[in-house]
């Protein structure tokens, strides 16, 4: 067994963390009881509107740093007892600029391990991603954690974004097995919920189409909108890092994903109907010119191996959590109206 990073009292870093993700973590970890959360971010996406309303707790410190900056990771690492590592580019920017996205999600991924190995961090526990099963007819049935990558037919961002997931958790592997430093790497499905960026391209078809009812304009769905798609709710993966920090589990890769998958369809139809609107859906072919992640079929990922090894399993299912994103987001809007 591992380390345990019990919650109370502890101090966390998160890389990553001015983010959908990192504003979840941050505070829950807060409310859990650490004596201090500093947040690591370079802003390039992250936001500190994100953060905002976590400003009043004096055990929440903001740092500036990069992930390819190591000098940066080694003064934010040290009397650190946990590290959530969530800095990546997604696809959507690994489509703009390839290497940038392998420089962060791999050399970025190396330097956070430099950094925990030299200040005697406990435990790092990485945000991967469901992507490293891959895309296309290859994947389908039951997604075990030792399912396979699939590559064929897919787009090559969507491709060497799985691909660099893959790499940064066998390098959390290799420390481990060579420098004994502890590791979870928790596969996410695509995270959404309140403080929903425009970042990740299967989230993104839900912040668009709340847009388009929002405007009274009918909610578009792709194809015949039968394609199956895997959210998980970010109180969701927030709970999932502090059970991994906390457990005594190591050297694990653990999928992370909602109660049920749903189709494109289901997702417009529920937000439309969560946004008190009544407008049928108008039924698109897909543009080429976006990086659409699509399903490959019909799949579902078992989450046996997260409840057993850190007790861990999802609670919010899609109604619920897009009617918590739709309440956040129409507050926001009517803020932010003249």
């Amino acid at each position: 067994m591992g380390a345990a990073v019990p919650i109370p009292n502890g101090r966390f870093l998160i890389v990553g963390g001015a983010s959908l993700v990192g504003s979840a973590s941050a505070e829950l970890l807060l409310r859990e009881g650490a004596r201090e959360v500093i947040i690591l971010d370079s802003f390039y996406q992250g936001s500190r509107d994100a953060i905002a309303h976590l400003a009043g707790d004096s055990r929440l410190k903001v740092a500036e740093g990069d992930v390819l900056r190591l000098p940066q990771l080694l003064a934010a690492a040290r009397g650190i007892d946990g590290v959530l590592h969530l800095a990546a580019v997604m696809s959507l920017t690994m489509d703009r600029d390839p290497w940038l996205g392998l420089s962060v999600n791999i050399q970025g991924t190396h330097n956070v391990i430099e950094a925990c190995c030299a200040a005697g961090v406990a435990k790092i526990v990485l945000a991967s991603s469901t992507a490293a099963y891959g895309y296309g007819p290859g994947v389908a049935g039951e997604l075990v954690e030792t399912t396979p990558f699939h590559s064929a037919g897919a787009p090559p961002a969507a491709i060497l974004y799985g691909a660099s997931k893959i790499v940064a958790e066998q390098l959390c592997r290799d420390a481990y097995a060579k420098r004994g430093l502890d590791y979870v790497a928790l596969r996410y499905a695509t995270v959404y919920g309140e403080r929903q960026h425009y970042r990740a391209a299967n989230a993104l078809f839900i912040i668009e189409t709340h847009d388009r009812v929002h405007r009274g304009e009918r909610p578009q769905v792709i194809g015949d909108g039968s394609e199956t798609k895997h959210f998980v709710h970010v109180s969701d993966v927030a709970r999932a890092n502090a059970a991994a920090l906390a457990s005594e589990a190591t050297d694990a890769v653990l999928n992370i994903s909602g109660p049920a998958p749903v189709t494109t369809l289901q997702i417009v139809r529920l937000v439309t109907e969560l946004a008190g609107k009544d407008l049928e859906p108008e039924h698109v072919a897909p543009d080429p010119r976006k990086v659409r992640l699509t399903s490959g079929g019909a799949w579902r990922l078992d989450h046996a191996a997260a409840e057993r090894i850190i007790g861990w399993r999802p609670e919010v299912d899609m109604r619920e959590g897009i009617s918590r994103l739709i309440a956040w987001r129409e507050a926001s809007l009517s803020a932010a109206a003249p």
